[in-house]
């Protein structure tokens, strides 16, 4: 266990009069029952600051069932950006494509930005230039088939994730990498399914709509959108492990504006349907 140290978000605290705790990257606080160790060297263990001690059996009891739980790891080493995989192609409103560009700048991919409106939807004009992912963000409800090329995208080997607003809730759509993956019709059709006002909701879809005073983005409720979207993105690339109690493919999230609230939800495929037979005579 030489060189090896707490794990990100795993912390050790001295209580006064009650020894050591540890908080787990969970935020729970747990007792450590040392038994007489050296505190000290223990300590300096976890902190990856000293190699094997001599013949501290205790300490080394210690160790092992840190290391069993899962609150120790080697030096951790960043996922990099891979090179042949940078050229990330941004569509949809400056609001939310200009955030989405500085953090993948910042993590190490190209994201090259469209104008608004301009350019072909079609699939393969989406696919010029082969990049890695094409990120779609729309200030607004998603027009009905303005998605439908984007959605063949996992097909050519090329990620495909978006975002979009409907008033003061935005929808943050998993992240799709291969055929079989949730796609924006899935999304679409689950989401009528699951609500009784499916009428009601592919008429506003459709439009037109009546509006008031309009909703804006503020920056920090378009940085989160942003953010959410450029951090699926980089795990997926660098294969960094999924965070949260959902994997990131098989997961929508609803955005509150007004809050910054993120709500998750379990979203799955929806099974192609068998054409119905003919009626004989």
């Amino acid at each position: 266990m030489s060189r090896r140290s707490l794990a990100p978000g795993v912390e050790v605290v001295a209580v006064p009069g009650r020894g050591l705790a540890v908080r787990t990257a969970e935020g729970e606080f747990l007792s450590i029952r040392t038994q007489n160790a050296d505190e000290e060297a223990l300590l300096a263990r976890l902190a990856g600051t000293a190699t094997e001690a001599g013949q501290d059996d205790e300490l080394d009891r210690v160790l092992r069932a840190f290391e069993q739980a899962g609150y120790l790891t080697q030096e951790p080493r960043l996922p990099q950006w891979p090179a042949d995989r940078r050229d990330i192609r941004l569509l949809g409103d400056p609001v939310l494509t200009e955030p989405l560009a500085a953090l993948l700048r910042a993590l190490g991919a190209e994201p090259r930005t469209a104008e608004p409106g301009s350019g072909s939807t079609s699939l393969d004009d989406l696919c010029a230039g082969d990049p890695a992912a094409v990120a779609w963000c729309l200030d607004g409800p998603v027009p009905d088939g303005l998605w439908e090329g984007a959605d063949r995208l996992p097909e050519r080997g090329i990620a495909w994730l978006r975002c979009h607003r409907e008033g003061w809730q935005a929808y943050v759509e998993p992240l799709a990498a291969t055929a079989g993956d949730v796609t924006s019709a899935h999304i679409r059709a689950r989401r009528l399914a699951a609500t009784p006002a499916h009428r009601e909701l592919a008429a506003y879809w459709d439009g037109p709509r009546t509006s008031g005073a309009p909703v804006r983005l503020s920056a920090p409720a378009a940085g989160l959108l942003a953010a959410l979207l450029a951090d699926d993105l980089s795990r997926w690339i660098t294969g960094a492990p999924d965070t949260g109690s959902l994997p990131a493919r098989r997961r929508l999230r609803s955005v509150d504006l007004r809050t910054l609230t993120v709500t998750e939800h379990a979203v799955l495929p929806v099974p192609a349907v068998a054409p119905a037979p003919k009626q004989a005579g």
